[in-house]
């Protein structure tokens, strides 16, 4: 929080453990209310690093311009399938993102205009033949660890 409050541009993602960035936008949240040992802090800086922030680095360090979805700009775009409980506003929307969405209501995922998973099917993948080889690797790796 101090680091956004004095202008950092700071992101958030993983080190690959992970891919959920729902999970990690609420581990920054609980994270920056434990450290402050302040309930208010976390919820505005999580979504702003995730949801705004990301966006300006990545643009930044690749020179590209992201942050709208528009016609020849890289766009990467994800359908959740979501009910929410209680209505859905501009000015709630951080609760229902940090709260209520998780990666299980991702449906479909389009990577620069490319569709790679719909329904939650991934597109010209075949996934057990991935899982094989990633499995087979994985006992190498370990074998050799």
């Amino acid at each position: 929080a101090e680091m956004l409050d004095r202008g950092v541009l700071l992101g958030l993602g993983t080190d690959g453990m992970s891919s959920d960035m729902f999970l990690e936008s609420k581990f920054a949240h609980m994270i920056a209310k434990h450290e402050n040992k302040d309930p208010r802090k976390g919820f505005a800086e999580a979504c702003k690093m995730l949801l705004e922030n990301n966006y300006k680095i990545l643009s930044n360090l690749f020179g590209w311009n992201l942050g709208e979805i528009k016609e020849g700009l890289p766009a990467d775009i994800i359908i959740c399938d979501y009910k929410a409980p209680t209505p859905i506003s501009a000015d709630n929307f951080s609760g229902h993102f940090l709260y209520g969405l998780t990666a299980g209501h991702v449906v479909t995922t389009v990577v620069n205009g490319k569709v790679l998973m719909k329904n939650r099917k991934l597109i010209g993948i075949d996934e057990e033949k991935v899982n094989a080889k990633s499995r087979e690797l994985a006992a190498k790796l370990w074998k050799r660890l």
